[in-house]
């Protein structure tokens, strides 16, 4: 008996099992929380080569992409990161009180975390897409938020919807931390692609 190496089942299993394999290698680099940034630009990496040739080696190449964006991707992300964290937590603070200014102030806060929350994930796929200098990438993922509204809103929607679903049924958090990551990471870098080929220039 021989197993074809070519076959598409085994092909389908050895992609999925490494998916899973990055999944948990990305929640752990992830935990020191000053290597997110660094983490994040490496997934997108091997994430957005994988959906421009849907081939590769997406575990090792994580490894050398990690150490090669470490830099760019931590400064970036210490431009972008805490406004979310202080939005978001403003945004649940005014939620708490009852008051008609606090719920227009949650609203505004909230808005403000999406926002930047997506100009954070512009600048994760910039740095892992491109080689422009930290302020030129900061300056695009700020701007890219207003210039693809309707793209934005699917680039938030992934992990928003991933968040809210843990919150809710909270079994969730067992598939988030096998592969919710890595599936969220391709779904958006299909996205990424289509924004970055409309803005480059011909």
């Amino acid at each position: 008996m021989r197993i074809d190496p070519e076959n598409r089942s085994l092909n389908g299993l050895s992609t999925f099992l490494s998916f899973v394999a990055l999944n948990v290698v990305y929640v752990v680099a992830c935990l020191p929380v000053v290597t997110i940034g660094a983490a994040t630009a490496a997934l997108y990496e091997v994430m957005i080569r994988f959906a421009d040739e849907e081939s590769g080696r997406p575990l090792k190449d994580w490894f050398p992409a990690f150490r090669a964006n470490f830099v760019r991707a931590t400064l970036v992300s210490l431009w972008l990161l805490p406004p979310v964290v202080l939005l978001a937590f403003a945004g649940v603070f005014w939620m708490s009180n009852t008051s008609m200014i606090s719920g227009a102030a949650a609203i505004v806060a909230l808005i403000g975390a999406a926002y930047f929350l997506a100009a954070f994930l512009y600048g994760m796929a910039q740095v892992a897409y491109f080689r422009n200098t930290v302020r030129q990438t900061v300056k695009n993922a700020l701007l890219l938020p207003a210039a693809e509204p309707v793209r934005t809103l699917g680039v938030v929607a992934i992990p928003v919807a991933a968040v809210c679903l843990a919150v809710l049924f909270p079994p969730v958090v067992i598939l988030l931390l096998t592969i919710g990551f890595t599936i969220g990471a391709y779904a958006t870098a299909l996205i990424f692609r289509s924004v970055f080929a409309r803005h480059q220039p011909q």
